[in-house]
């Protein structure tokens, strides 16, 4: 079946210096299983020896008690996937590891690296032998580069020659080491649980371990943890451009996080308040799309005077669907993903908060259930802009021509939709919300403004690379070529 809704990317989780590191990386991963079902991994060291373990499927299948008695070390990293570049299969799940000259490391990456293509090109030209199709190897083959330097310098090097997002967790033999890019794109935050520390792409993850959130990851900024404790290196000093996902706070971090001294629940709840103050209508109730519109529907409601009703039942346990995806199967789906309690709306004038609109043909079927149902009146409000360009920072926004609102008039998509209004939040609503400054933001799949500048000739060969031939072992292994052996 297509998916309408865009799919999240990656979850990335790390702990030094604690005798349970496998199992709280496990609990940690299970708190960030919303940004990738694809596959997970735990990677555990115990100060000599990597133990690995990595599989398909989701947290709790990839993992049970027997795995995590066998993943001994006091450091672990962790890692959970949905694959924005790569295909999704076990050779390219995460954390990555290899064995060169430098010893063990364990690379585990939220985002997607605009310069990916070069890199690699440039790599193979000087020997590297890459497994995998996802950009995340190039940062392994970076740190295992001779030329680059040693220590601390070798990782700053790494770093400088990466382009486009990158929140990372790295795991050597006696250091975790967290790495955010210097716009700041992905989250990434610190904890401590006792004497040990954490990394997390998301506070919901400390939280479900009762660690102590100490701070974010700064935009630029490399923090490495060994028995020394905490070492801050900053090797972007000049740079001040700042361009964290709005999108986080529309969508993808769950409400219970924190980002940036913003709560992401309260956050939704003031767009639903300032789309209802920019879209005022008459209607009787107002109801969300479950989960990700519950928080903006509550705000419209708070803000409207309108009474909330929970009208959808979401059913959490469907899986993907075996059945070819003819009409009548997509249309089962939508039904089978959100069952709609008739008797709410029956008769009822309905504002539908919904989180996005990205292609239109989910939302359209929801409204049709709601007519069907006997809603006599169908206003959808959209909890952020119109969806105008494709995001290359590691959301798997389609290409624009199969972006909704890029391609058709608001008239257009209201008729497609069969609601009685349509309305998106305005970017100054959106921003608004957030109670930061626009210029924090990246919000190029609204406006067009990449903080990184791409080349969509260059993006798409990065595109066709992720579904292409990889380069294996076996293959034009010559004399000379500088291979590192992962893990």
């Amino acid at each position: 079946m297509q998916q309408n809704y865009p799919k999240h990317y990656c979850g990335v989780f790390g702990i030094y210096g604690h005798p349970n590191a496998a199992e709280l990386t496990y609990y940690g991963l299970y708190a960030l299983q919303h940004r990738g079902q694809e596959s997970a991994g735990i990677v555990t060291c115990d100060g000599r020896d990597f133990n690995v373990h990595r599989g398909m499927g989701l947290v709790s299948q990839v993992f049970n008690g027997n795995v995590l008695h066998d993943l001994v070390g006091h450091m672990a990293v962790g890692h959970t996937r949905y694959s924005t570049t790569g295909s999704s299969q076990i050779k390219n799940a995460q954390p990555l590891t290899a064995d060169c000259v430098r010893g063990q490391i364990a690379v585990a990456h939220n985002g997607n690296l605009t310069n990916a293509a070069q890199l690699r090109d440039e790599l193979e030209a000087r020997g590297s032998i890459f497994q995998t199709s996802v950009d995340s190897e190039i940062i392994v083959h970076l740190l295992a580069q001779p030329s680059v330097g040693t220590g601390n310098h070798q990782l700053i090097n790494a770093v400088r020659r990466l382009e486009g997002a990158y929140s990372l967790a790295i795991m050597t033999e006696h250091e975790l080491i967290g790495v955010r890019d210097p716009h700041g794109f992905r989250p990434l935050s610190i904890g401590k649980i006792g004497d040990a520390w954490v990394l997390a792409s998301e506070t919901c993850a400390l939280d479900l371990i009762h660690a102590e959130f100490v701070r974010d990851v700064e935009p630029g900024e490399i923090v490495i943890f060994n028995k020394d404790g905490l070492t801050s290196i900053k090797p972007f000093p000049n740079h001040t451009r700042r361009a964290f996902c709005i999108f986080e706070y529309v969508y993808f971090a769950r409400p219970d996080s924190t980002i940036a001294d913003r709560n992401i629940y309260k956050v939704r709840v003031e767009m639903g308040r300032e789309l209802a103050r920019e879209f005022p209508v008459a209607a009787d109730l107002v109801i969300p799309v479950p989960d990700s519109g519950n928080s903006a529907a509550l705000g419209y409601s708070r803000e409207s005077g309108i009474p909330y009703e929970m009208a959808f039942v979401r059913n959490h346990y469907i899986g993907r669907s075996f059945l070819q995806p003819t009409q009548l199967i997509r249309d089962f789906h939508v039904r089978v993903k959100l069952n709609l309690i008739g008797e709410v709306v029956r008769g009822k004038r309905v504002v539908v908060v919904d989180d996005s609109i990205v292609r239109g043909t989910t939302c359209k079927a929801r409204v049709n259930n709601l007519k069907e149902a006997g809603a006599t009146e169908v206003h959808v409000m959209v909890s952020c802009p119109p969806h105008m360009n494709p995001c290359v920072y590691g959301i798997d926004f389609p290409d624009r021509n199969k972006l909704m609102a890029a391609n058709h008039s608001l008239e257009e998509i209201r008729k497609y939709l069969n609601a009685d209004s349509l309305h998106y939040l305005s970017q100054e609503g959106l921003v608004k919300a957030t109670g930061l400054a626009k210029s924090s933001f990246c919000m190029a799949c609204y406006d067009g403004n990449y903080p990184v500048p791409y080349d969509p000739a260059v993006n798409k060969h990065v595109i066709e690379r992720r579904n292409g031939r990889v380069m294996g072992l076996g293959e034009e292994a010559a004399a000379g070529r500088n291979q590192i052996k992962l893990l």
